[in-house]
């Protein structure tokens, strides 16, 4: 199991971008699929983006197409969500995750192996 911890969430205008990183230790993250969920209140925790272990496959939920960019440095244990041009709906907390390639794609958030602690993205408009 990996240990994930995110930064880089924060408040942005419209139109505005962020970039979230998510550091792993372990050298479990080398071969791990990684992915990025959010949640909202009252709302389920959704995936929007995921990355296969050598960052050859990358997967976007239709919300984050087009202005959502994944990617990873196995180097340096990190994962990144480069995120462009926000909208107020995307506020939420994002979460980054690891796991089954599958399991992060199709949300099956009772099944993905590790979780950080989640950061806040708030978009203002």
């Amino acid at each position: 199991q990996v240990q994930l911890v995110e930064s880089g969430g924060g408040l942005v205008q419209a139109g505005g971008s962020l970039r979230l990183s998510c550091a792993a230790s372990g050298r479990a993250f080398s071969w791990s699929a990684m992915g990025w969920f959010r949640q909202t209140p009252g709302k389920e925790r959704e995936s929007i983006a995921a990355i296969s272990a050598n960052g050859g496959n990358t997967y976007y939920a239709d919300s984050g197409t087009g202005r959502f960019t994944i990617s990873r440095d196995n180097a340096k244990n990190t994962m990144y969500l480069q995120m462009n041009n926000l909208k107020p709906e995307d506020a939420a907390v994002y979460y980054c995750a690891a796991g089954r390639w599958s399991d992060l794609i199709a949300s099956r958030i009772d099944e993905v192996n590790s979780w950080g602690q989640g950061t806040q993205v708030t978009v203002s408009s």
